[in-house]
């Protein structure tokens, strides 16, 4: 017998010895997935700006990571990206152009140089979005503050109609693509600014849809009221109700009667406790229709500030103010430890020794999960 064959002999001699009786057994740990598909994990990264001010309204600078404290469901979370007002801004400004509110025209027209400087800042990158009876991207995202003026500064009377919310859900569209802070990236904050009245007609989008939305994608929605007597009077007397009365968890208080004045009383999160129970109603109905108070809401919902500009707010003295808000904000963003449950998550963010110093925190109030694709 020749050398190859005695050694080809001997190996599968030591290879059948080795081999065990019967059917090989699968590990444990190893399930066989016949016919099945792969199990999909759920991740989700929550990005919440946090603003706290003190007993007199002012920005407090001086808060560490440590200091901080947020809860999803009543579950603390790790925080995994910390900063204050460093993060570069991806902004979209929804800006509304109908006859509406002509004779406020001018104002917005003139300022587009504080929204290029004090919102979307040096390091950021803006776009414009405007509506009527139709929407329009009038600027795409552009690094360049001189751009994002000038479409502000040019912006044409429209028609009548005023397409709030599919305007607002093309903003979300355009955001959800630019680059966001994780664990790795330091990314963008993503901000949509909208400038109009609180009042939609035609669209398709309901506002719980744009703010579902708006939530998992971190979008904190900033708004400046635009009052016009004149629409005020033009409108139909008999306007449809609210949405139901509803208190839930994470929220006190109800939403108003219909007819009556919002006052919302102050809670920890900074915002009235029925605006947040409106904000959380909203969303969990996303295809029910929301007839009042829709800015503000909007607000709430991301955590973001509604200020109308009546009596010495000018436009322009809000849209400083808020740009001065955004850059000394911090940032806090985690990923939720445990099973990522569908339904409404609640986010509570607290600061240690926050009652001794009288502090106030606003922070975005929760975000809702669909149920995951089978």
């Amino acid at each position: 017998m020749s050398l190859a064959l005695l050694l080809a002999s001997s190996v599968s001699s030591r290879v059948l010895a080795q081999a065990p009786e019967g059917p090989i057994p699968t590990p444990q740990d190893v399930p066989i997935q016949e016919g099945s598909s792969p199990i999909k994990v759920r991740t989700v990264l929550v990005n919440t700006p946090v603003t706290v001010r003190n007993e007199k309204g002012q920005m407090i600078h001086d808060l560490e990571e440590p200091d901080f404290q947020i809860t999803d469901n009543g579950v603390p979370q790790k925080i995994t990206h910390f900063n204050l007002g460093g993060d570069p801004i991806s902004l979209v400004v929804v800006v509304e152009r109908s006859s509406r509110i002509a004779s406020a025209l001018p104002k917005i027209r003139k300022a587009g140089i504080l929204i290029s400087q004090t919102v979307m800042g040096p390091t950021g990158e803006g776009a414009v979005v405007t509506y009527d009876d139709d929407v329009s991207t009038s600027l795409d995202f552009t690094d360049s503050g001189d751009d994002l003026e000038h479409a502000i500064s040019t912006l044409q009377e429209g028609s009548w109609g005023a397409r709030l919310f599919d305007a607002m859900g093309r903003a979300v569209d355009m955001l959800i693509e630019r680059p966001e802070v994780s664990e790795t990236d330091l990314g963008h904050r993503r901000v949509m600014l909208v400038i109009g009245e609180a009042h939609d007609s035609s669209s398709e989008l309901k506002l719980g849809e744009v703010l579902r939305r708006a939530q998992l994608a971190n979008i904190t929605i900033y708004a400046v009221g635009i009052s016009s007597t004149k629409a005020d009077l033009k409108r139909q007397p008999s306007q449809p109700k609210g949405p139901s009365p509803v208190t839930e968890p994470g929220t006190s208080g109800m939403p108003p009667p219909p007819g009556s004045v919002e006052t919302p009383t102050t809670d920890t999160q900074g915002q009235g406790g029925s605006l947040l129970a409106l904000a959380v109603w909203a969303v969990m109905h996303a295809k029910d229709q929301v007839t009042s108070h829709q800015l503000e809401i909007a607000a709430a919902a991301t955590g973001g500030l509604h200020v109308s500009t009546w009596k010495d707010r000018s436009i322009e003295k809000v849209i400083d103010d808020m740009g001065g808000e955004l850059h000394s904000q911090y940032t806090l963003t985690y990923t939720p430890t445990g099973e990522v449950a569908e339904g409404y998550h609640e986010i509570k963010v607290s600061v240690k020794g926050e009652k001794e110093r009288a502090l106030k925190v606003r922070a975005r109030p929760g975000y809702y999960l669909e149920p995951a694709e089978k």
